[in-house]
């Protein structure tokens, strides 16, 4: 894989990386193109203004970088929008107002609570609290569409418990079946994302088996990205993933540009 659509420098409030550290990384590793999508994610629980990208400055400042290694790397800005049903509208207000090559719509924040913290399991099982995540992205696929493909489908699972232990695509085929349905109607792609496998999963996100059912529903747009927050996971054991897409049943992948899909051969 030389393109990773999924990525943070310190315009996101979990990372402390310079964009261009990121850059130059990614010209090491002899990549043809990179997209930046830091995060903008509002009403945050507890810290509200953590995910409060400075969306100019970030223009501003990649734009920079983009004249500067022109003649090394693509380049293209993009965005990891945090999505809640209540948010629809501001969400989509940002969406339409910058010129962005590339949008991620993720699932962070389940009624007013983010996996990441143990507290969101505390008190039940955690099938429950998986089950939980997943109808948060039915119902926002119920108010969004203005996004290009859905991040890191089953999130979840990373602060699990259990992890990925006892997880498969069987036991939640009912409310995934209908995700993915929901996402063909409105042409929203998936994204492969490695960073599950740098945090001790033993698959990317979404499990390979989602990716695989969302091929046989028809599903075309599929980008991939590393979710790195620091520069030496830029790529994240991209090595791997052309065996999980030809699993899939996929002989390509996607990138965009100014918000249009380019689909790229294996």
């Amino acid at each position: 894989m030389i393109s990773d659509y999924h990525v943070h420098s310190h315009f996101s409030g979990d990372s402390d990386t310079q964009p261009e550290d990121i850059i130059r990384r990614a010209i090491e590793l002899e990549m043809s193109s990179i997209c930046f999508t830091d995060h903008y994610d509002l009403d945050y629980p507890d810290e509200p203004e953590i995910f409060l990208l400075d969306i100019s400055r970030y223009f501003e400042s990649l734009r920079l970088l983009q004249d500067k290694y022109s003649a090394h790397i693509q380049i293209r800005i993009g965005l990891e929008l945090g999505l809640q049903q209540h948010l629809q509208k501001e969400c989509c207000a940002i969406a339409a107002a910058y010129p962005f090559d590339f949008i991620i719509g993720s699932s962070h924040v389940v009624n007013h609570r983010d996996p990441y913290y143990p507290s969101y399991f505390e008190g039940r099982t955690e099938e429950d609290g998986y089950r939980e995540y997943f109808q948060s992205i039915l119902d926002n696929l119920t108010v969004f569409e203005d996004f290009d493909v859905y991040g890191h489908l089953d999130y979840v699972i990373r602060y699990g418990p259990n992890q990925d232990q006892f997880y498969s695509y069987a036991q939640y085929q009912d409310i995934l079946e209908q995700i993915l349905k929901t996402c063909l109607e409105k042409n929203i792609g998936l994204e492969l994302n490695t960073g599950g496998l740098a945090r001790g999963l033993r698959h990317p996100h979404p499990h390979p088996d989602i990716l695989k059912r969302y091929q046989e529903l028809g599903g075309e747009i599929l980008t991939i990205g590393s979710d790195a927050h620091i520069s030496q996971n830029l790529a994240y054991d991209f090595h791997k993933i052309r065996d999980f897409l030809e699993y899939c049943g996929f002989s390509y992948y996607t990138v965009f540009e100014k918000r249009k899909p380019q689909f790229i051969k294996l």
